[in-house]
């Protein structure tokens, strides 16, 4: 590598660092590894990224989606228990009305006005989260989380096709209903809401806001 190719070399004199523009040819006089182990990182990290969800090396000019998936790339290296059990748990979904059931990166999404539970399948189980307004407190439940303001994210672990019967399906009927549901309307007071003071008059919240006047001094 050259001192043209270099540039200002951290590495090298101050002299030969003001001269390496003009002097064509020049090699560094020792061997500088610090720059050069710069210069590599930053080539690297020009033609290459990470991805923020699977975390693989991608070439930045390479188009990459890990998020798009399909039912089939998710369940078909299921064994047979597991498979029966989701085929039950899909059936018992899709039979409560109109939704969406789509995949998205390692997950099977049942939606109406927003996601009301998913699953993602597991090796030797099937991990499923229901959405509800309340937390459920039961053995069946492994985990409850807070997923808003108002809902509950429950996980529960499937194993077998005969899991997927009471309470799990009237959970799942009681998260569709809950997903279809118009959002409650906050109504708030008007801006020139009055309040009552001690001698009965009714102020404004105009008139609370006022400054009072600057009394004359007398002479």
């Amino acid at each position: 590598m050259t001192w043209m190719d270099r540039g200002n070399c951290v590495g090298a004199p101050y002299e030969k660092r003001l001269s390496s523009r003009s002097v064509v040819g020049m090699t560094c006089s020792r061997d500088c590894k610090l720059c050069f182990t710069d210069s590599v990182g930053k080539i690297a990290a020009m033609t290459e990224r990470q991805c923020y969800h699977c975390k693989q090396m991608v070439a930045a000019d390479e188009p990459h989606d890990c998020w798009t998936t399909t039912e089939a790339a998710l369940t078909n290296e299921l064994p047979e228990d597991l498979r029966e059990a989701w085929e039950r748990l899909r059936d018992s979904a899709a039979e409560l009305g109109d939704q969406r059931i789509y995949a998205s990166h390692k997950s099977i999404m049942f939606s109406r006005r927003s996601c009301y539970v998913f699953v993602r399948p597991k090796r030797t189980f099937l991990e499923v989260c229901v959405f509800l307004d309340r937390a459920l407190t039961t053995s069946l439940v492994r985990r409850v989380e807070p997923s808003s303001k108002s809902k509950f994210a429950h996980l529960i672990r499937v194993t077998h096709r005969d899991q997927v019967e009471a309470p799990l399906t009237d959970w799942l009927a009681e998260a569709y209903a809950l997903a279809g549901a118009q959002p409650a309307r906050v109504t708030r007071p008007p801006t020139n809401a009055t309040r009552s003071t001690s001698t009965g008059t009714r102020v404004t919240r105009e008139a609370r806001t006022k400054k009072p006047a600057a009394r004359k001094k007398r002479r």
